[in-house]
């Protein structure tokens, strides 16, 4: 994580993050391993690309899991 905080939309919520990428915003909210879909501003992030994107000042950032069920 970085020291500096920023802005997101995290599923529809303001909210500060210190995470510098999709990887360890995922690790903060206790997501990481889940199977989860990804939207980073309106479009799909691959489960490998995950550490290499990085998070900026107001970005949007969707996040679905997926539940089990019968």
């Amino acid at each position: 994580m970085s020291s500096e905080s920023i802005e997101i939309v995290f599923n529809g919520e303001s909210r500060s993050t210190q995470s510098a990428t999709v990887a360890e915003l995922l690790k903060e909210f206790e997501l990481a391993g889940r199977k989860v879909a990804v939207e980073l501003n309106r479009e799909i992030v691959q489960r490998s690309d995950y550490s290499g994107i990085a998070l900026k000042n107001g970005d949007s950032i969707e996040i679905v899991q997926f539940v089990g069920g019968g």
